[in-house]
C-alpha cells in the first residue's frame, strides 16, 4: 500500500516534525510506503507531487488546521486525522486508516 500524508499544527513547529516522523518510522511495520508533506514554519517540506498523489491508495491529513486541499486531492478520498491522534497512539491510526 501506498500513502501520502501533509502533516500540519497551528504553530508549526515540533508536532508537524514529530507525526512526520512518527508516521515514516511506524508505515513499514504495517507493509506500507509513505511519503509525508510537512507544513511548518520553515514552509512546505517534501512536497507531494501529482504523481506521489496519483499513485497513492491512501492520503492523510494530519493536521488540526485547515490544509489546501480542493485541488491537489481532487477527486481523491481524504482521511483527517487530528495531529494528537498520531503523537499518542501512530500504530491504532495505521489499524484504523491503513489496511487494505
Amino acid at each position: 500500500m501506498r500513502i501520502v500524508a501533509v502533516t500540519a499544527c497551528p504553530t508549526g513547529i515540533a508536532h508537524t516534525y514529530m507525526a512526520a516522523d512518527a508516521l515514516i518510522k511506524e508505515a513499514p511495520k504495517f507493509d506500507v510506503k509513505i511519503k509525508v508533506e510537512t507544513q511548518g514554519a520553515m514552509g512546505i517540506e517534501n512536497l507531494l507531487t501529482p504523481h506521489d498523489i496519483a499513485q497513492a491508495d491512501k492520503i492523510l491529513i494530519v493536521s488540526d488546521i485547515e490544509i489546501e486541499q480542493s485541488v491537489r486531492f481532487k477527486g481523491r478520498e481524504t482521511i483527517q486525522v487530528p495531529i494528537e491522534d498520531v503523537l499518542l497512539n501512530v500504530q491504532k491510526v495505521f489499524i484504523i486508516h491503513c489496511r487494505n
